[in-house]
């Protein structure tokens, strides 16, 4: 078990974490989508894996240290402790990504050009929330591709 402690620091969870995700992102901004199971890796892979080790820090820490959600206080003790801080980035990786996987989905079924998805992906990536409002007022604008007949 000291093994495993030893290398599962919050310093190398984030690393990780940061990582994993990063390779998502490549994937779904650069690669291919019409590859069912290539599409998986950010959709669904990496979030859920990224979910586990939120899951197990969360666990692991649950009880230990103040804090809460009722005030910014509270708030700010509970991610004083690196255990929680990177808890609540790997929320952040896995929740970006599943949504940047989704409005690239919805972007392909709208035909909007790779070359501006990945521009909303990109501020998706780096501003979680602005991307998706940026997509969500770019797709009022789009009507879906119909397919030729």
């Amino acid at each position: 078990m000291g093994a495993i402690q030893s290398i599962a620091t919050p310093d190398a969870i984030f690393s990780l974490g940061n990582s994993v995700a990063l390779v998502g992102w490549i994937i779904l901004i650069f690669l291919p989508r019409r590859f069912p199971l290539l599409f998986a890796v950010p959709q669904f892979i990496i979030p859920f894996a990224l979910g586990l080790l939120y899951a197990g820090l969360i666990m692991a820490n649950i009880y230990r240290g103040d804090g809460g959600f009722g005030s910014i206080e509270q708030v700010r003790a509970l991610f004083s402790r690196d255990a929680a801080l990177v808890a609540g980035w790997l929320h952040y990786l896995a929740f970006d990504l599943f949504v940047g996987s989704w409005i690239a989905a919805r972007s392909d079924a709208l035909g909007i050009p790779r070359i501006i998805q990945a521009v909303v992906l990109a501020a998706t990536f780096m501003f979680g929330p602005v991307g998706l409002v940026i997509f969500l007022t770019m797709r009022t604008f789009c009507r879906p591709v119909e397919a030729p007949r």
